[in-house]
């Protein structure tokens, strides 16, 4: 239901927009003015898309492109080998991909995948989406103008466009002057783009590997996790639950320094059958403000009590143990804070304490309700009862504690879910580009590699001009049945 209203929402917002630009291009009144405003803007509104042209970039793609030419020209004959390298390894990949789906053999992992808000992308991860593949077309369209100013083609423009929730970029190259430059030439501009996101892929690696080092002035870790969110209404939110901001340090005695400690504490705690802790007799007396057992069994005449304390009881807790003269297990109710501060036991010898007569009392739950001491920032334990999965999903933790507390607490996520959305959407990217497809850099590259290998071989131009017709129908092909696959897969 929310995807439904979420997609009649984009598509209802731009329908009013493009109603909105056909009723003022229609209005006598306002269509002068406003076909004005239009092109001194660069704007342009059509069917789910709007674009901005600008040519306010021209003189820098100009000083940039002229800068140390012989390092450039070095830079983006690099390119060209790894294009043509990829392009080679994503149509064996590609290929691959449908041969094994056709014997019925598929890869576990899809390589190819939609990215579908609300589908297979949370909405919360939208803006990191958008802002990454905005800063990836920047890029790939900036290596295309920064080539073609390296190779004497002059630049008519740059431009932004949105398709209905799709940023991206585009560059505007003089046609004539990319026909009259060698092929090998071309071939530097047309993989400039390619090139530059795998550099971009290859430096957010590089960060979020440093990451720790880069930010270990302003964060403390390996000691702690911190809390980074906690979900409203559960379990562990209110005042006397966690806190944005606290550092965990440890659940019973399992010690945890990083978010894998945590994880590693909350399994083994669910495949602990018992974790109690020892308290003297004379203490359980002392502190037991249960009833008087009346509850019995009929058919074996025995006594029993499961829940020895008022069910609304917000401090005690219902214990069971035993002792050395009797078998028979014992109830008690007894403040839980109280109780849970003594040493914690596993076995009835654990409590064995000279001329002291002691028992290890564990809380009378089920077997999957698990009463853990979750310990956070300054304040006394937090007692959590009951299933560990629940605790694991009420809370988010971060590795990074910050050391003064107006260092934000999600900036290492942000840099890190930035970096992550950088090195996969700026690699299907390389993989993508690359296939000699219709509307690709790869039908340019293509088109570009056969003029520079078989003109010599090859004179004639119809024929070569059919061969490059094959291999672009071939690769066409080869990507539409790779993406109906994939699409299949998704919505299976």
């Amino acid at each position: 239901m929310l995807q439904t209203t979420w997609i009649a929402l984009v598509l209802g917002l731009w329908s009013s927009l493009y109603l909105i630009d056909v009723f003022l291009k229609g209005k006598k009144a306002v269509a002068r003015p406003y076909l004005s405003f239009l092109d001194k803007t660069g704007l342009n509104i059509s069917i789910c898309q709007l674009r901005w042209y600008t040519t306010i970039f021209n003189r820098a793609f100009l000083r940039i492109g002229q800068w140390r030419p012989s390092f450039l020209r070095a830079w983006f004959t690099v390119g060209v080998f790894f294009s043509l390298l990829s392009m080679v390894a994503s149509v064996f990949l590609l290929s691959l991909l449908v041969l094994n789906t056709v014997r019925q053999n598929p890869v576990e992992q899809q390589v190819l995948t939609p990215v579908m808000p609300g589908v297979n992308l949370p909405m919360s991860q939208i803006s990191y989406y958008m802002l990454t593949l905005l800063v990836c077309g920047i890029l790939h369209e900036v290596g295309h103008a920064l080539a073609a100013v390296r190779e004497q083609v002059r630049v008519n423009g740059f431009g932004l466009f949105l398709l209905l929730i799709y940023p991206g970029a585009f560059v505007d190259l003089s046609t004539e002057h990319l026909q009259a430059v060698s092929p090998l030439r071309q071939l530097r501009i047309y993989c400039a783009g390619v090139w530059h996101n795998l550099v971009i892929a290859l430096l957010a690696g590089l960060v979020l590997l440093a990451l720790p080092s880069l930010l270990l002035p302003f964060y403390t870790i390996g000691s702690s996790v911190v809390v980074t969110e906690v979900v409203p209404n559960s379990a562990v939110s209110g005042p006397r639950g966690l806190s944005v901001g606290e550092a965990v340090t440890r659940i019973n005695d399992c010690h945890i320094k990083s978010i894998a400690d945590w994880s590693a504490c909350l399994t083994s705690s669910m495949q602990e059958k018992w974790t109690g802790h020892c308290l003297p007799l004379d203490l359980i007396k002392e502190m037991d403000t249960s009833p008087l057992n009346v509850l019995s069994n009929k058919s074996h005449h025995q006594w029993e009590v499961i829940d020895c304390c008022n069910s609304t009881s917000a401090t005690h807790l219902c214990f069971m143990y035993h002792t050395k003269k009797s078998a028979e297990t014992k109830y008690a109710c007894l403040p839980a804070r109280h109780a849970t501060d003594r040493p914690m036991c596993r076995l009835q010898s654990d409590c064995y304490v000279p001329k002291i007569e002691a028992a290890c009392v564990y809380p009378a739950v089920d077997n999957e309700t698990k009463l853990l001491r979750v310990f956070h920032g300054q304040r006394p334990p937090l007692l959590f009862l009951g299933y560990p999965l629940d605790l694991y999903y009420s809370v988010s933790l971060s590795n990074y504690v910050p050391k003064v507390s107006f260092i934000p607490l999600n900036l290492p996520y942000v840099i890190e879910t930035f970096c992550k959305y950088i090195i996969s959407l700026s690699g299907a990217l390389v993989i993508l580009n690359v296939v000699p497809c219709y509307a690709l850099d790869g039908q340019y590259i293509c088109h570009a590699l056969i003029e520079l290998l078989l003109r010599p071989s090859v004179p004639d131009p119809e024929i070569r001009s059919f061969i490059y017709g094959l291999v672009i129908l071939f690769g066409t092909i080869l990507l539409l049945v790779n993406v109906v696959l994939a699409m299949w897969t998704l919505f299976l």
